[in-house]
């Protein structure tokens, strides 16, 4: 359940929000690492984490970027010049809609009708496996097996627009279901491989919470949260803890003591170089202010 967060925290963080944001601003876009090359997902984020804050002549900026990369046949690729892979297709439409989504109203549309056509292989069940390898959603490289994040990210796309009545969009959400852990949490896209139950991963137990939380399938989350706000007391890297703060706020799961864990984050994030870490962290900081809000 969620608890208020007391207004020191809150003004702690949102002070800590104002801050990476500034930094945000005033970098140029770029990619994971202050001198590599630009990429479409930390320009993304970016553009997700400066459109929330106000930021809108810098939101517009990264929104610009991916526009000009998305290909001829809708897809946005990893960078400009890498046209494939293209899971990053997803994170450009969410920016795009956190942007201005009337004014990218073509790019979304030209983007969801390509990441529809894709067919990502599938097999016959095995007892190999204990997830179903039969149910397709998105996968990290085409004509390859689906997995669980960038299945997650196409899917938090659609229902982000509105858009969750193709049956291709229910499929996914079922696999992202199917991948959960029996214990609860998820690693990257098995389950059980050869009787032996898979480690849970903080980053994607978080993104998988993050947008089941917000379709009816949330009811399946019970057990990921709980190891969710265990894993938020133990040590964890930026990118999974600000994944994990997204997952519990979008299921009404936030605390003071998440509030808490990013703050105490706040100066690692100060040393991450690139857009990447810092714009998720914003991100995160985010949602937990507008879940308490929300919830006041």
């Amino acid at each position: 359940m969620a608890s208020s967060i007391s207004s020191s925290p809150l003004s702690m963080l949102s002070a800590t929000l104002s801050a990476v944001a500034d930094r945000l601003e005033a970098q140029p876009v770029g990619g994971y690492g202050i001198s590599d090359v630009i990429a479409a997902e930390p320009v993304a984020w970016a553009a997700m984490a400066l459109a929330g804050t106000g930021r809108d002549a810098a939101a517009r900026t990264a929104a610009e970027w991916l526009a000009k990369a998305q290909q001829s046949d809708g897809s946005v690729g990893v960078t400009a010049e890498e046209q494939r892979p293209a899971w990053t297709t997803a994170p450009a439409v969410l920016a795009w809609l956190a942007v201005d989504p009337s004014g990218y109203a073509d790019r979304i549309d030209r983007a969801f009708a390509w990441a529809l056509e894709q067919k990502p292989w599938t097999a016959p069940r095995t007892r190999i496996f204990g997830h179903d390898t039969e149910l397709a959603g998105w996968s990290w490289a085409a004509d390859t097996h689906s997995w669980l994040e960038p299945t997650a990210f196409f899917v938090k796309a659609f229902v982000a627009a509105g858009r969750t009545e193709p049956p291709r969009v229910q499929e996914a959400i079922r696999l992202l279901v199917d991948r959960l852990l029996p214990r609860g949490g998820a690693n990257y896209g098995n389950t059980v491989v050869l009787g032996q139950e898979l480690l849970q991963h903080v980053q994607s137990s978080g993104i998988v919470a993050w947008v089941l939380a917000d379709t009816p399938s949330a009811n399946h989350l019970t057990a990921t949260l709980d190891y969710l706000e265990a894993a938020i007391e133990e040590p964890t890297g930026v990118a999974s803890l600000a994944y994990a703060a997204l997952g519990l706020s979008a299921a009404g799961r936030f605390s003071e003591r998440l509030a808490e864990a990013l703050i105490a984050a706040a100066p690692r994030v100060e040393t991450c170089a690139g857009s990447y870490k810092p714009a998720l962290y914003a991100s995160a900081c985010q949602a937990v202010l507008r879940a308490e809000a929300n919830h006041s």
